[in-house]
């Protein structure tokens, strides 16, 4: 998750890739048919902020943000998994009761709006939902600092419904490194490795976006199923410590996890960082407006940084980045781990979207442009969800293999 107080600035993107300024009206018949039909799964998206202060409601079409059910409907995104966040320095009890109140309040929206989507906790769910015309709601705990170094609370968060946690957030919680933090544990600490294995017998995939490349080694070595990348992409063109390197693409394969492309444009460009150290007032001065329009309304602030940012860019203040640049990490991502390793994971309301992909209705440009690169049918599908899928039914195999003692 990239909160926009923090990650406010649209990257420069230079390098568009050729062929791929697809307008939402130019998508082929092929490509149409082929998404429509296809699963279409997002691992990780910050909608839930929303639903926080009773105002915004899922099922009614919006004029902001990325997330809601026409809009989902229209881009055919068939399974999301629903963040449950809060910064890192919220630690405690606290904490607890903060992603129990998210909690409930996914699965409230989800009980609203029972005609068109339903919870889901398995991929024989997901599937069944499709096949009921319904959209799948699935939950992932962003940060293992909600469970309050408690092995008891993260069965409480299964038991409601959660199916992945992500080990750190931005900052080292209490048993693991994160990626943009001082390291302090060397990786994950005992303990930590106890909550992956508790994670196993649980069935909640592993999830190590976030995480320092110390804790995604000893996760990957404690792990006895496939680990994913929520919402990462490939440091290989983008050198953000969020990103995963080549070498970290490929162990993670080895084991048969899946990295989550993330749509930010700071993930996405190295312009990004680079524009971003040459001008930090810029920073400075979004955050200031959007404490100024939002307060302490977290899930405001989610949607407006990506608002004042697109102002700037506007106002020819900011450069733009296009949404060519996901297509060019899930490339790479393939060409490293191969095509059965590479899923997509956009922290819609989360983040800040690139030109040409800022909503789920811009979805079905993602397998235009793939099939443009010469991506066969299967493989598209592949990329749009089934990876995914199979990584959650691997998961729930070693789950109970695992509970029956084996």
């Amino acid at each position: 998750m990239v909160r926009a107080l923090l990650l406010v600035v649209v990257c420069v993107s230079s390098v568009c890739l050729a062929g791929l300024a697809i307008s939402a009206d130019s998508i082929s018949e092929k490509a149409r048919k082929l998404h429509f039909s296809s699963m279409v799964v997002d691992t990780h998206d910050d909608t839930t902020q929303r639903f926080l202060d009773g105002k915004f409601d899922l099922g009614t079409r919006s004029s902001s943000g990325s997330i809601d059910i026409p809009r989902m409907r229209e881009g055919n995104l068939s399974a999301i998994f629903f963040s449950i966040w809060m910064p890192s320095k919220v630690t405690g009890p606290e904490a607890v009761d903060r992603a129990l109140v998210q909690i409930d309040a996914v699965r409230e929206q989800v009980r609203k709006h029972s005609n068109d989507m339903v919870l889901a906790t398995t991929a024989a769910e997901v599937r069944e939902a499709r096949k009921q015309g319904r959209i799948a709601a699935l939950m992932g705990v962003e940060g293992g600092h909600m469970i309050n170094a408690s092995l008891g609370v993260l069965r409480s968060y299964a038991a409601l419904g959660v199916r992945y946690m992500t080990l750190t957030h931005s900052g080292n919680d209490e048993w693991a490194d994160s990626s943009t933090d001082k390291p302090v544990h060397n990786g994950l600490t005992d303990f930590g490795k106890d909550v992956v294995r508790e994670m196993n017998r649980l069935g909640v995939i592993v999830d190590i976006s976030h995480v320092s490349d110390k804790t995604f080694y000893d996760a990957l070595e404690v792990s006895k199923a496939p680990l994913f990348a929520s919402h990462s992409s490939c440091r290989a063109i983008c050198d953000a410590p969020r990103n995963m390197t080549d070498q970290m693409i490929k162990d993670l394969a080895t084991k048969g996890g899946v990295v989550q492309i993330n749509y930010h444009v700071g993930f996405l460009s190295q312009e990004f960082r680079d524009a971003e150290k040459a001008d930090p007032e810029i920073n400075k001065s979004i955050s200031a407006e959007v404490t100024k329009r939002c307060g302490d309304n977290e899930g405001c602030q989610l949607i407006e940084g990506d608002h004042i940012t697109r102002e700037y860019v506007e106002q020819g203040k900011l450069p733009r980045v296009e949404f060519g640049k996901i297509i060019e990490h899930i490339d790479h991502a393939v060409k490293v781990a191969g095509v059965e390793h590479v899923g997509l994971g956009s922290d819609f309301d989360g983040a800040n979207m690139p030109y040409g992909m800022e909503d789920a209705t811009k979805l079905p440009k993602i397998t235009e442009a793939l099939l443009q690169k010469g991506y066969s049918e299967g493989d598209v599908r592949k990329i749009l969800g089934e990876n995914t899928l199979r990584v959650m039914t691997e998961v729930e195999r070693v789950s109970r293999e695992l509970n029956a003692g084996k």
